[in-house]
């Protein structure tokens, strides 16, 4: 079935680490990590030094609806990781569009996080408010829980 489950947003610092370390909680026996389609800071086309941490924000939430997370790196989505996993999570219909186009081969095995939830897309907070962070974890929390009975 899904064994190696690959969550991916844009940037790779607040929606999937959350969702990862959600996943990986429930799921233990799962393979699950996280990439964002933008998550690496490039200078002439070459990478520059490690990726970002998780956002401190998305990670106080956390901590506040009782979730403590692992040390977190970011990184970028490319063809050699998606052909690592089994099933791919975005958070947005537009993400799921992005890697249609880019690899066409990963459509097939890419769903919306939120799918269970009808759907739903989970929206970016990142540089906004506390109320909107606690808005994406809550969602986050949902459709991670969905997948779970799922998987």
């Amino acid at each position: 079935m899904f064994n190696r489950i690959l969550i991916v947003c844009l940037g790779n610092i607040c929606r999937s680490p959350t969702a990862k370390f959600l996943l990986q909680q429930a799921l233990p026996d799962k393979q699950i990590d996280s990439a964002g389609i933008t998550a690496m800071i490039e200078k002439d086309g070459e990478r520059q030094g490690k990726g970002w941490d998780m956002d401190a924000k998305a990670r106080d939430i956390a901590a506040k609806n009782g979730h403590q997370f692992d040390v977190h790196e970011a990184k970028q989505l490319t063809r050699e990781l998606i052909s690592n996993y089994d099933l791919i999570l975005v958070m947005e219909n537009e993400q799921r569009s992005h890697i249609a186009k880019r690899y066409p081969e990963a459509h097939a095995k890419t769903m919306l996080l939120g799918h269970w939830l009808d759907g739903k897309e989970i929206p970016d907070p990142y540089r906004r408010s506390d109320e909107v962070y606690q808005h994406v974890f809550e969602l986050i929390e949902k459709s991670c829980n969905e997948w779970k009975t799922k998987l």
